[in-house]
């Protein structure tokens, strides 16, 4: 029996009313985000209305201890801004979600998933490659950014 099987974990899908516990969790995480840019809580109520974005949040026992964002461009899906409380990692949780995420991700007509995490980022790349992604070498990642704080 694997950890994610000895603990119950309930995912649902993130509400408006959510955003303030999505943020505290990123930032128990220490999940690097940015509130002034587009992490801000009026840009994360926009996203949560639009069709191809959804954010999952786990609980334990009616304590939300995890959350997800996954979106998708109609020809790839993308798991973004994982992050599970510190007391609450290596019980499956991170795994959980990113097979309901892949599973959504699915149910939208997808077949290619991906994330970006910066380097170095080791606990992050394990729970993916253990989720049976792909490191990629070969691929340079390039973006133009308004500002610092997007």
């Amino acid at each position: 029996m694997d950890r994610s099987e000895q603990i119950q974990i309930s995912i649902r899908e993130a509400a408006q009313q959510d955003i303030d516990t999505i943020i505290q969790i990123w930032r128990n995480a220490e999940l690097i985000h940015k509130p002034n840019g587009r992490d801000r809580k009026e840009n994360l109520h926009s996203q949560l209305r639009l069709p191809q974005i959804c954010v999952f949040i786990a609980a334990i026992k009616s304590k939300d201890v995890a959350t997800i964002m996954v979106s998708h461009d109609g020809r790839k899906g993308w798991l973004n801004r994982l992050a599970v409380l510190k007391n609450y990692c290596n019980k499956g949780i991170a795994q959980k979600l990113i097979a309901h995420s892949e599973n959504w991700l699915a149910s939208q007509g997808l077949e290619i998933y991906a994330t970006l995490i910066d380097d170095p980022n080791d606990p992050s790349m394990t729970v993916f490659m253990k989720a049976g992604y792909t490191k990629h070498k070969d691929i340079v990642y390039f973006t133009k950014k308004k500002h610092t704080e997007v």
